[in-house]
């Protein structure tokens, strides 16, 4: 029998120390250690306990290590695909976050469902298998070798697993795990730790793909010690707002490609639905022009789209002017109104300035700045913008107009969707064969001139 002892974690940053402190020397919280009783392993298994069987590793060079042939599984879900970069890897371990009610079990169950020619095994810690199989009749989809387990003892898992040996695993979720290891309650620091340590474990040595679902706090961050960010090969953001039907999943973290991939779904009473053309849905159609309104080509990573943006300018009621925006950093619309009232001469610092980004959407792609700048000056001057126009570029600060990255992606978007004028930079034309586009591009260098042939 080890010995037990006591330890004093973070519940903030997974921070020990040996006792008990009130501010956190590592990020900086007050009042969050908690102590905490830490078993160490005994060298013998305990009867009725089994964990995931272990190798001895062997150093190898590095040309000699073996490469599977198959490197991705494709898990019937497009977007989620494009998130991972193309599919799931095998033994990758990925952490799965977002609010309470947004749709990361309906998700995962959906995977679970889809996926043709794998066995897998759905772990849930927070509902009963009524509870899922109900979940599933609403979406309606069906899997025979999908399996549902309920269990939160992180050995009686690893029993069912060495017996079904399955090709995927779903873990929902890691905070209500637990393991006989360790004496502290679930959804502790250490339990988090030594739970994740284990089917990272499993993940690796077994190459079987895992998917762990995690809380996420008040503050949006995710739940549990910073460490398992550092652990895990994917870390996936599920977020969007209440009043939208719009979900997007974002990656933070990803070791097997890249951070700037966008998927997107609508929810449905019947699960989530794959936005595959998501210009089509960001932008509204109207009967007749409005002022204020531009859009702008957009990328998110290798993704094309074309966006809304919505401005509104008017008197200011009170004092001092108010700035408001939704979807776009407050700070660079500042810089904007700042570049446009220094260097070209428009009155806005009198003004209540309103911007909105359609969808629930959050952009941080630079060129959007000449659609933000163009429907600013639209209801400034009451003037609706031309139909079938759309833009891509960055502002600067002295006003000119900066080129963007993928502009032939934009352009074919552009084009793709029936629009018939794109307003780019000027400089943007290296490389760049207009004859093969059926557009118009009008080729800018500085916001006077795109104001001039607006508006006139």
């Amino acid at each position: 029998m080890s010995k037990t002892r006591t330890t004093f974690f973070c519940q903030s940053c997974g921070a020990q120390s040996p006792k008990w402190i009130g501010h956190c020397p590592s990020c900086g919280e007050w009042n969050t250690y908690v102590e905490e009783i830490v078993q160490k392993a005994a060298d013998a298994k305990t009867p009725g306990m089994s964990s995931p069987s272990r190798r001895v590793p062997k150093p190898q060079p590095v040309g000699e290590i073996n490469l599977n042939t198959e490197r991705r599984y494709d898990i019937g879900d497009q977007e989620l695909n494009r998130v991972l970069g193309g599919g799931i890897v095998p033994g990758s371990l990925v952490l799965f976050g977002g609010e309470p009610g947004i749709g990361k079990s309906t998700l995962m169950l959906q995977v679970a469902l889809n996926a043709k020619k794998m066995k897998i095994l759905y772990v849930s810690g927070e509902e009963s298998e009524q509870q899922i199989r109900m979940r599933a009749e609403r979406i309606g989809l069906n899997n025979a070798d999908c399996f549902i387990l309920t269990e939160t003892n992180t050995q009686n898992i690893f029993q069912q697993i060495e017996t079904l040996q399955p090709n995927l695993l779903i873990i929902d979720s890691i905070q209500t795990l637990h393991t006989s290891h360790i004496e502290s309650s679930p959804g502790s620091v250490s339990q988090i730790r030594e739970c994740a340590a284990e089917i990272m474990r499993y993940a690796k040595e077994s190459s079987t793909p895992v998917f762990l679902i995690g809380h996420i706090t008040k503050d949006g961050s995710l739940a549990g010690p910073k460490v398992l960010e550092h652990m895990v090969d994917t870390v996936l953001q599920f977020e969007g707002d209440r009043n939208h039907v719009y979900r997007l999943l974002r990656t933070t973290k990803n070791r097997f490609g890249s951070t700037n991939e966008l998927g997107i779904y609508e929810m449905h009473g019947s699960g989530l639905r794959e936005v595959s053309n998501p210009s089509e849905v960001l932008i509204t159609t109207r009967e007749e022009p409005v002022s204020g309104i531009a859009i702008s080509a957009t990328m998110e990573g290798m993704r094309p789209m074309l966006i809304e943006t919505q401005a509104l300018i008017s008197s200011a009621a009170y004092g001092t002017p108010q700035r408001s925006s939704t979807g776009f950093d407050l700070r660079r619309l500042s810089m904007l109104l700042a570049v446009l009232e220094k260097r070209c001469g428009f009155r806005l610092a009198a003004k209540d300035v309103f911007l909105n980004i359609t969808g629930g959407i959050k952009v941080e792609d630079p060129a959007i700045d000449l659609a933000v700048v163009c429907a600013v000056l639209s209801s400034n001057a009451d003037i609706p913008i031309p139909n079938k126009v759309c833009f891509a570029g960055e502002i600067g600060l002295s006003g000119e107009i900066r080129p963007v990255n993928r502009i032939d992606q934009r352009i074919s978007e552009a084009e793709k969707l029936g629009y018939e004028q794109i307003f780019i930079s000027k400089y943007n034309q290296k490389g760049l064969d207009l004859k093969q586009y059926n557009i118009k591009v009008n080729m800018v260098g500085k916001i006077e001139e795109v104001f001039g042939l607006l508006f006139g």
